[in-house]
């Protein structure tokens, strides 16, 4: 871990008290520097050389990297503490706020996971000849291309490249592994004098290629066509547009690494069971269609994924969760940023959750050219807006920030923040939880001085667990006056209604719950339910043949919650034969009624008495009844040697 932060007042421009700092955070803390990227890059050297250093200045973090390559080391670490913290027209001390800044710069992570991407440049431009054409004449000459063209042009003269003709009526695939089928397929016919031909059209042509640039101007190939990496799309009118496409498409060649963003855990699913359609949440908010149905779970193609994040916001049940970073690595950043504002005297923080793009954006020309953040406004970038659901902000509340808000990017998925934050705010207790849909730096500076927040959680506690288990422990904390809490519609948390008159006891919903919410009982007929364990998948209900199950999304704050209540029961009946206890009494008086003397397997009322039997003494009777269908009649005799030779001389 770096022991030492290298400081720079910039030019003055900030107070920093490295005494402080150094008290305040455990870690020692060089001179403070005035210019420490010009005048005094012989201090950055020497501090860069020595290793084990933080450079608290991220704007200039390119100087600092080319030194240490000169120097043969490895790049320092970089803290932003003049954007985020130093450049402040608020008065209130900001040591705190220093302090949690520098806190979480200094735990330590795990790698992200990823895939080898390979792409041989095989390049398929697709447009009208006037467009397609010139752009295959640009990027000839790095890629192998091939054009495809959608108007009624004839083949052109050049062989430099492959020319088709057709339409595509299926696009699949990624960068490096796109596959596509085309009808009305042409291609050159390269025989012959005079102007080139095409060949007569066909229906179902394959190909595949590694980068697709689509200057055709119509429907994109693909659902969030800017999301899906080697797919290159530009607006065939804009020359700018298609010079930045082409000059992309070119570098597009050799070995990627692809981010695997999620994590599935497909036992967990809860997203059909015997072909009945539970939860559909993650397909429902993917943006990409990277997520698609694979039986009783759901299936996600990593080439695809574009990490929004959405779909592990929305999971109810954590099959998917977000790992890149993974959720507690989330959970520890709130947590040490509010325990070290505590620290170090801070007593009201407030969480401004932001993309490392847009947001970042906003908050540095805030610092440089506005009032800067608020002294107790905390920033935490996240790599995935759209993941930062109802269980990470109610973390937040619950380890002591008095409000928390999400800086919405105009890039950023809207699906899931516009479910997750009535979620939250629902569950939050009356504490602030804001969505800020602002492109302003000074309006974004306006909506965080003009708020004045509550007083945080008198005790702040420490949510463990998965994302369920830290909503509801935070949710508790939160609402200590509370026993239930109403929740959204869709909300992943509720109990199971069971009309008692209308409920057979079939036990269906037992044998299909994907979370063994619904249970059963072995020694009496009864349905037992676990609200702590329902995901309100609506499997139940859906498959319910006397459709008496009915769900009410709530949040249960009391310990009844985790244990199992009785939602409908009868009196079991008792063997006549036997008397051990076996099914429900009213069910087995249902089917004598329905089956004695009216069918022909129980017309005599020694065979309509079996109904009214246990399994065991049902064998036993139909075994010694006098058509017992287990009967075989006498065991024939074993034919030996003898019996066979006696045959052949007979003969």
């Amino acid at each position: 871990m770096p022991k030492q932060l290298i400081l720079c007042d910039c030019s003055g421009s900030q107070s920093l008290d490295a005494k402080a700092l150094s008290e305040a955070t455990g870690l020692t803390c060089s001179r403070l520097h005035s210019a420490l990227c010009t005048a005094e890059t012989d201090a950055a050297a020497k501090a860069i050389e020595a290793g084990e250093a933080i450079i608290c200045c991220a704007q200039e973090q390119r100087t600092f990297e080319e030194i240490a390559a000169d120097l043969g080391v490895d790049a320092p670490a970089f803290l932003d503490l003049r954007d985020r913290a130093g450049w402040s027209e608020d008065p209130a001390p900001k040591l705190p706020k220093l302090s949690a800044l520098v806190a979480e710069a200094t735990l330590a992570s795990r790698p992200d996971k990823t895939l080898d991407v390979i792409s041989e440049g095989l390049c398929l431009i697709i447009g009208t000849a006037d467009k397609a054409l010139p752009a295959a004449e640009k990027l000839s000459p790095m890629l192998g291309v091939t054009v495809l063209l959608t108007d009624e042009a004839g083949p052109p003269e050049t062989r430099d490249f492959d020319t088709i003709r057709g339409r595509i009526v299926r696009a699949t695939g990624a960068l490096g592994g796109f596959a596509l089928e085309i009808d009305a397929l042409q291609e050159v016919n390269p025989g012959g004098r005079g102007a080139l031909q095409w060949t007569a059209p066909r229906d179902g042509g394959q190909t595949g290629c590694d980068i697709i640039l689509d200057l055709s101007g119509g429907t994109p190939l693909f659902p969030a066509p800017e999301k899906r990496e080697g797919y290159l799309r530009a607006d065939p009118g804009s020359l700018p547009a298609t010079a930045d496409a082409i000059l992309a498409a070119s570098h597009l060649v050799g070995t990627f690494e692809k981010p695997l963003y999620v994590a599935l855990e497909p036992l967990l699913c809860a997203h059909s069971r015997a072909e009945q359609t539970g939860c559909s949440k993650c397909l429902d908010i993917c943006p990409t269609g990277a997520i698609t149905p694979a039986g009783d779970h759901v299936s996600i193609d990593p080439m695809i994924c574009a990490g929004c994040g959405a779909c592990a916001a929305r999971c109810p049940s954590g099959a998917i969760s977000y790992d890149a970073p993974p959720p507690d690595m989330i959970f520890r950043r709130i947590q040490t940023l509010a325990s070290a504002y505590r620290r170090a005297g801070g007593s009201a923080p407030r969480l401004l959750v932001h993309d490392a793009g847009h947001g970042a954006e906003m908050i540095r020309l805030a610092a440089r050219h506005g009032r800067g953040l608020p002294a107790d406004v905390i920033p935490l970038e996240v790599s995935a807006l759209a993941g930062f659901g109802h269980a990470e902000i109610l973390a937040a509340l619950a380890s002591g920030f008095a409000e928390v808000s999400v800086l919405l990017s105009p890039t950023a998925e809207r699906d899931a923040p516009d479910q997750e934050i009535p979620l939250a705010q629902a569950l939050a207790g009356g504490h602030p939880v804001r969505l800020l849909d602002l492109n302003d730096p000074d309006a974004l500076c306006d909506a965080l001085y003009d708020q004045t927040p509550p007083p945080p959680l008198p005790a702040p506690v420490l949510p463990m667990g998965s994302r369920r288990q830290v909503a509801r422990l935070a949710a508790r904390a939160l609402n200590p006056e509370l026993v239930t809490l109403d929740l959204p519609a869709a909300a992943p948390y509720g109990a199971v209604l069971v009309d008692q008159g209308a409920c057979t006891l079939c036990l269906s919903c037992v044998s299909l719950c994907p979370s063994g919410a619904l249970m059963d009982n072995e020694d009496l007929p009864q349905l037992r339910f676990q609200e702590d364990a329902c995901l309100q998948c609506g499997i139940c209900a859906t498959i319910c043949p006397e459709k008496a199950i009915t769900l009410e999304p709530r949040m249960n704050l009391s310990d009844s919650a985790l244990t199992q209540i009785v939602l409908n029961e009868e009196e079991p009946f008792a063997c006549v034969e036997c008397g051990v206890l076996f099914g429900s009494k009213s069910t087995i008086e249902k089917i004598t009624e329905k089956l004695a003397g009216k069918h022909a397997l129980f017309a005599t009322s020694e065979a309509a008495r079996m109904i009214q039997m246990c399994e065991n003494c049902r064998i036993n009777a139909q075994f010694n009844a006098a058509d017992n269908p287990f009967a075989m009649g006498e065991r024939p005799r074993v034919r030996t040697t003898d019996d066979y030779l006696s045959k052949r001389k007979d003969h």
